[in-house]
């Protein structure tokens, strides 16, 4: 026999990771349909879906922890754990590219002339624009920090311009790999070593768009004094998600530009 409260909590259950799943496995394989295909309009629906899904499911998270309270010290507990199962996963995910590329660099096939990088391709000078945007990401974790270390202290004022100098250095950052790919001489086409390169950089490039728009998202939390020194879950999240993709650049700079120089 069906308990009572059984009805209650099958319809209180969220459907955005069913939901979330579909359209992930939906965005791959319009992915695979792309490639014979100069423009697909499946790939924008799955891209728009996805988006939507995405701010559905945090506006839902927000109600849960601000005002249900939902959010006890166990299901943040939870949830910290998911966060960092998620970041392991992604760090799987860049010792992939790191393999492929010193594999590669290491031993070239005999199809690049046994050379590392393959001639005729004129690599980027490590100490200009990856150096930059080095010590700019080096700037935007110390900046984060501040603002982690001024909300423990209750200093809201702070807390913003330094979460907002955060943010301002992360778009100085996309800004410029973006003209450094402007003015690449090779393309991803060009042998191996230009799709490593680009798979690599441009995966972390991905991922330091998706952490700006995890700290902005924060700043409205902020300013409508939802987060305190005691319950701020979200951006602790966020700050140890751009904490890893800091340190994943500086492997990435150690290994795709200062290795090849």
């Amino acid at each position: 026999m069906m308990k009572m409260n059984q009805p209650y909590f099958i319809l209180n259950q969220s459907p955005w990771p069913i939901l979330m799943s579909l359209n992930m496995f939906n965005l791959m394989t319009s992915n695979i349909m792309m490639l014979n295909m100069k423009f697909n309009l499946f790939m924008l629906t799955n891209m728009i879906l996805i988006l939507t899904i995405s701010l559905l499911w945090w506006r839902d998270i927000i109600r849960e922890s601000t005002f249900m309270g939902k959010h006890n010290f166990y299901m943040m507990n939870l949830i910290k754990f998911s966060m960092i199962m998620f970041i392991i996963s992604e760090a799987f995910l860049f010792i992939l590219f790191f393999w492929n590329f010193l594999h590669n660099s290491l031993s070239p096939a005999i199809e690049l002339g046994l050379n590392w990088p393959p001639k005729n391709i004129n690599f980027f000078n490590p100490i200009l624009i990856p150096l930059l945007n080095t010590i700019i990401l080096l700037m935007s974790s110390f900046t984060l920090t501040l603002t982690h270390f001024y909300l423990l202290n209750n200093n809201k004022n702070q807390t913003i311009k330094f979460l907002y100098s955060t943010i301002i250095l992360s778009m100085y950052f996309i800004i410029l790999q973006m003209i450094e790919y402007k003015e690449s001489t090779f393309t991803f086409s060009d042998s191996i070593f230009g799709s490593s390169f680009f798979m690599a950089t441009g995966f972390h490039g991905l991922h330091v768009i998706i952490g700006t728009i995890f700290l902005m998202i924060n700043l409205i939390p902020f300013y409508n004094m939802q987060i305190s020194f005691i319950h701020h879950i979200s951006f602790e999240l966020a700050s140890w998600y751009w904490h890893f993709v800091d340190i994943i650049w500086l492997f990435l700079y150690m290994t795709f530009y200062w290795w090849n120089n």
